[in-house]
Order: C-alpha cells, then structure tokens, then sequence
C-alpha cells in the first residue's frame, strides 16, 4: 500500500476493524517513513453470476426477480413468505457450491419448481407453467399428471 501522502510502501497496520457486518475491513495504517496514519478499506471482490437463457443471452443473477416469481406463484395460496424465502436462500446456497460465473437458466428454474411441489402443488404448477411457457392446455393437462402420478 502507498502511503498517499509521502509515495513510501513502506507502512504499518496500526488498527483493524470489521464493518458494514463484516463485509468490509477497515485498517488505519502509518506510514514508517513520514509517519502520518491514513485509512484503507479491503473487500471481497465480488464476481457476478451469469444466468444463461434459452436463447443462450447472458443476464446478472437477479435474486428480485426470482423472490417476485415465487410469490407471484404463491399469490393466494397458504405459502408462507419464510417458505418462499427460504426457497431463494437455498438456491443461492446451491447456486455457490456448483457455480461460479455461469449458470443455466433451467437449473434455476427446475430447483425453484422442485422446491414449490413439496409446499404448494397449486403454486407449482403456477410456476411451471411461466417457466415452460405451455403452449397449450395439452402441455398444462400433461404436466398435472406427472404432478399427480408423482404425488
């Protein structure tokens, strides 16, 4: 680290401290050449996920707009919001341990659909039929019966 004052690389952490809930570490170091204290902030560099589309378009993982899903699939229906987050918290903990740039839109949305047929079969198949884009009741009617045969 350069001193911002004197130019040396020559300093020494005199204090260090976790802030912003241990996200960031704030360090008051001092310069061994003039002497004068100054402030550094050390992160985590964050690197983005990428979701893959079926038209292969590459988006920014988008934790709102898979929340806004799910609830839009739970809308009226007895699911609790905690269930629902709890759905985004462990997909972003699945996401983590297989992922690290890129992920495909699919595994996204199967492990969402998966997750909504153990708490809401209606929800589930609210879901699924965004995520499919069922072209017709054919598709819908098919889907129900694997739901039923599994159930």
């Amino acid at each position: 680290m350069k001193c911002p004052y004197c130019r040396s690389e020559d300093d020494k952490v005199v204090d260090s401290r976790a802030s912003n809930d241990g996200a960031v570490i704030r360090r008051r170091r001092e310069c061994t050449k003039c002497n004068r204290r100054y402030t550094t902030y050390e992160r985590v560099e964050e690197v983005p996920l990428f979701v893959i589309k079926k038209d292969q378009r590459r988006e920014i993982y988008d934790r709102k707009k898979v929340i806004a899903g799910i609830h839009r699939a739970c809308e009226k229906r007895p699911v609790p919001a905690e269930a629902q987050d709890a759905i985004v918290v462990e997909l972003e903990k699945m996401l983590e341990e297989k992922y690290e740039k890129e992920v495909p839109s699919t595994a996204v949305g199967e492990f969402v659909m998966e997750h909504l047929a153990r708490i809401d079969q209606v929800a589930y198949v609210r879901f699924a039929s965004v995520y499919r884009q069922f072209k017709d009741i054919s598709h819908f009617m098919k889907e129900l019966k694997t739901l039923l045969a599994k159930g």
